[in-house]
């Protein structure tokens, strides 16, 4: 987001018959797009960013996404929520750890429990409107808007999870964090195809997922835990508090950090809010905070701003919290109000084949 321009001072230029031609104040003109011109994604990316409306906030959004990355300064937190696995956007969030475009991801437990179902070679099936969500019921296909995932997809991975557990010492207090990076080491071990926690694994990119109770893989670890009891064995402590300590100290030793956001909810804002908190411990603790802001930001999320709903909550307004540096202080974000299996891949893509050009 720019600074608002000062078109004039003092008297009315249309009273005055002096209209403006808009390059004497320095207007961006627009261009039409040029399919002509189009030979890459990025060709047609970058010429988005300069006609309207949503084809202007992709355009936007890849620019931003593109200064995190060549600011060398910068450190990116990717959060995502929504059913982008089922979704099949895996592999775009992969690129991205991959690439370098994530240091950090903040995410649901649902969409690692459905990408981990796929990173292990599981399929997801696509659901018919004349399809009966009863029968579906008791098929064991669970269903996921127009995707479904199969029951004996999450009993597989079950299993898999508790050979993972099986492998740490129960003295271990668990956290999100630690969590995905053993189900990351056993795909990096144990599987050849790509995925999320695969790639962050290899990259050591720490996946943070703070509401990981409301998860199939949480209620695996809670399956785990009774059967421990019942058998009279020690159960796993979890300790959520790990994981915002963590991620607080890994921002705290930051140069600059920027946002990259797909949809919202808990994993948007418990991103968020690292500056307040860092803020408060100053303010109440006296030792051990700092000031911290997110001075880049991108957000892709259908959700308007009117609903009143945290999805729809926007960069300036966060400004107002102490999460995003002003844009008259450098900050600068963006922010697409759409489909994120459409402008995702979009955006992504551009950037990427900026990045191989090298410029």
């Amino acid at each position: 987001m720019k600074k608002k321009k000062r078109l004039h001072s003092g008297s009315c230029p249309r009273r005055a018959g002096r209209l403006k031609d808009g390059f004497s104040d320095d207007l961006q003109p627009l261009k039409p797009l040029d399919l002509s011109k189009v030979r890459t994604v990025n060709d047609l990316v970058t010429q988005m960013a300069h006609t309207s409306f949503g084809g202007r906030n992709i355009g936007e959004a890849a620019d931003v996404l593109y200064s995190m990355k060549k600011d060398k300064d910068c450190f990116v937190v990717l959060t995502i929520s929504g059913a982008m696995t089922v979704a099949k956007m895996g592999l775009v969030i992969s690129d991205m750890i991959d690439h370098g475009l994530a240091g950090a991801v903040v995410s649901t437990g649902a969409l690692m429990a459905h990408g981990f179902v796929e990173a292990a070679g599981m399929a997801h099936f696509k659901y018919e409107s004349d399809m009966d969500d009863r029968e579906l019921y008791h098929s064991g296909y669970n269903r996921v808007y127009d995707t479904l995932e199969l029951e004996k997809n999450l009993d597989d991975v079950e299993i898999v999870f508790k050979s993972v557990l099986d492998g740490i010492d129960r003295s271990k207090v668990l956290s999100s964090a630690f969590i995905n990076e053993k189900l990351g080491e056993y795909l990096a071990k144990k599987t050849k195809a790509r995925g999320i926690l695969k790639s962050a694994y290899l990259k050591k990119v720490p996946v943070f997922v703070p509401a990981y109770t409301d998860s199939e893989l949480g209620l695996d670890l809670g399956i785990y835990n009774r059967t421990a009891r019942l058998k009279n064995e020690k159960a796993f402590a979890f300790d959520p508090f790990i994981d915002l300590e963590d991620f607080t100290e890994l921002i705290k030793r930051q140069k600059k950090i920027g946002i990259f956001t797909i949809g919202g909810g808990v994993p948007r804002n418990w991103a968020q809010q690292a500056g307040p908190y860092l803020d408060i411990i100053d303010k109440r603790v006296k030792t051990g905070g700092g000031f911290k802001r997110y001075q880049y930001g991108v957000r892709i999320c259908p959700e308007p701003v009117h609903w009143g709903g945290l999805s729809g909550c926007t960069y300036s307004e966060g400004i107002s919290w102490g999460k995003f540096t002003p844009p008259a202080e450098g900050g600068r974000w963006a922010e697409v109000y759409a489909d994120a299996t459409i402008a995702l891949p979009l955006v992504v893509k551009a950037v990427l084949e900026r990045l191989n050009k090298g410029g």
